[in-house]
């Protein structure tokens, strides 16, 4: 069974610049196998309430800007998938989730730009799903374990965001520097708890995760780690460590085969 998984995707840069994360990603689609389609909970959708995409050809969304022109001539041209959009909306709604279908939403750079690694030919179809920055950790796990039985169908659910993401620290940063004591601390309690199946202070990160408020000024980026910890049944492994710029943590996770996590009270 397919494994939910959480990827640090990084710069727009990161398919054109060699590097330990973009070497990782290339051949993680392989190891992970083709499945039917795939989801992407990306952290550069963000909504008030769950959406889900439905486009059947998603256009790719350069949502950056002051990049190499090349970057802008790049295209993911994914199928989409609109019955499983539909499902996944049904699941939510099952879920005591409110959830609404975008039918025009295409593939922001969250979405494309790991997939165009992980899945080159593009021949796999792929729904968005956004996150809630104003929702808690807990919310997104909720979200997550809704979409957990979509494993037993070959549907592979991808958080794509940072494990950590303050980009205050970019200007002067060196793409190989090694990273700073407190973003590896940091990375490091996010992988013992996950491997550890620690919900609760997952869940509660904010507080229990040091310096999380330094790592994440706006919480966007972390989201979608909860929605792949919810698909996976709340245990997981740290699957690739490295760091861009010294403060980026590209950090990757496989969670377990899907399991029941608690819902809201």
């Amino acid at each position: 069974m397919l494994p939910a998984i959480f990827v640090s995707h990084g710069a727009p840069t990161h398919p054109l610049e060699d590097g330990p994360a973009r070497r990782f990603l290339a051949g993680w689609g392989e190891r992970l196998g083709r499945p039917r389609a795939i989801v992407v909970a990306s952290a550069h959708w963000t909504t008030a309430e769950p959406a889900v995409s439905a486009a059947t050809a998603p256009e790719t969304i350069h949502d950056f800007h002051g990049f190499p022109e090349a970057l802008y001539r790049m295209r993911y041209k994914a199928p989409g998938a609109p019955a499983l959009a539909a499902d996944i909306a049904r699941r939510l709604e099952a879920a005591g989730i409110a959830a609404t279908i975008d039918p025009e939403r295409g593939l922001d750079h969250g979405a494309w730009v790991p997939l165009l690694l992980m899945y080159p030919a593009a021949d796999v179809p792929v729904v968005s799903l956004s996150v809630q920055p104003a929702r808690d950790p807990a919310h997104h796990v909720r979200l997550g374990a809704a979409l957990a039985p979509l494993a037993a169908s070959d549907v592979l659910v991808i958080g794509s965001g940072g494990a950590t993401h303050d980009l205050r620290r970019f200007r002067g940063a060196k793409p190989d520097a090694a990273a700073t004591r407190d973003v590896a601390e940091f990375a490091d309690w996010l992988a013992s708890r996950t491997e550890a199946g620690d919900v609760e202070a997952l869940t509660d990160v904010w507080r229990e995760g040091p310096g999380a408020r330094q790592q994440h000024p706006t919480p966007e980026h972390l989201l979608p780690y909860f929605v792949a910890l919810g698909a996976g049944g709340g245990r997981g492994r740290r699957v690739h460590a490295s760091t861009s710029y010294g403060f980026l943590a590209m950090d990757a996770y496989e969670f377990g085969a899907p399991a029941r996590v608690a819902s809201a009270a």
